[in-house]
């Protein structure tokens, strides 16, 4: 009876550790992003004055985000790295005096003017209040150049346009064609693709909820400008991300980082 109870504990145990070591591998099978927001060094250069300088936006959020990411603020997504990792690309790729460091801004003061290119990531969750809407129109109105990233599906799109149709209630969203100048004027980009997150390791797609095709859309001013660049169903910003990253496919880095350097050399020139 002893020995049977002892064998009945030693298969039980066995079994236990069996599915403990099968979870263990499921989990290490994506190991290779635990390090992900592992603390990005600080540039040496970082006080340098330059020519341009990624200038990240702060918002309000319309709902909580689960996890880190709804901890620190939708709008902190990618942050530090990916704004970092592109100024080092985009130092390599032309000859833009890139600061090496970020700038965070919001709508709620002035310093928003300093910075003529304006990235707003995860804008599926923003909430403009009327007053900031108003700011960020000044802001396009007065020259500036407004990318937003990271958003995804029929849900955060509207989300999105609520907030935007206060900016430019008069101005519609268009979709940009390939033929347009700022997907010529330092690359030629007619192979555009869909530009997908990390979630591709866990999904196995490149789109996330209903977003199963990318928009590459706009908003342009009374003069046909560009004010407004939409990355939706993309997310540029873990291609910056994980530019070091083996295991995300270098196509999707590559095409980030000219699609980055296009947009803000069309700013800085038209």
């Amino acid at each position: 009876m002893v020995n049977n109870r002892y064998f009945r504990a030693l298969c039980v145990a066995i079994l236990l550790g069996g599915v403990a070591f099968a979870f263990q591998r499921g989990r290490n099978r994506l190991s290779f992003l635990q390090d992900d927001d592992a603390p990005e060094p600080y540039p040496t250069d970082a006080s340098e004055k330059t020519e341009w300088q990624f200038a990240r936006l702060r918002y309000n959020s319309y709902r909580q985000q689960a996890g880190y990411w709804g901890v620190r603020g939708s709008w902190s997504t990618d942050a530090p790295k990916a704004e970092r990792h592109l100024a080092q690309g985009l130092k390599r790729l032309s000859r833009v005096h890139v600061r090496s460091v970020e700038e965070v801004v919001d709508l709620d003061s002035d310093k928003v003017f300093d910075y003529p290119w304006l990235y707003a990531v995860e804008v599926g969750h923003w909430d403009l209040t009327d007053a900031q809407a108003a700011k960020l129109r000044e802001y396009l109105n007065r020259g500036g150049f407004l990318m937003v990233d990271d958003f995804h599906g029929t849900i955060e799109w509207e989300i999105f346009m609520r907030s935007m149709s206060r900016v430019f209630p008069d101005r519609p969203v268009i979709d940009i064609e390939d033929k347009d100048a700022i997907f010529h004027i330092v690359f030629d980009l007619d192979d555009k693709v869909q530009i997908p997150g990390i979630v591709m390791f866990y999904t196995g797609n490149t789109y996330e909820q209903d977003g199963v095709k990318e928009k590459w859309g706009g908003i342009r001013d009374e003069k046909g400008r560009i004010v407004v660049a939409i990355c939706h169903n993309m997310d540029l910003g873990d291609a910056w991300e994980h530019a070091d990253l083996p295991q995300y496919p270098e196509r999707y880095t590559s095409m980030a980082y000219r699609i980055a350097l296009n947009y803000l050399v069309y700013d800085m020139t038209h």
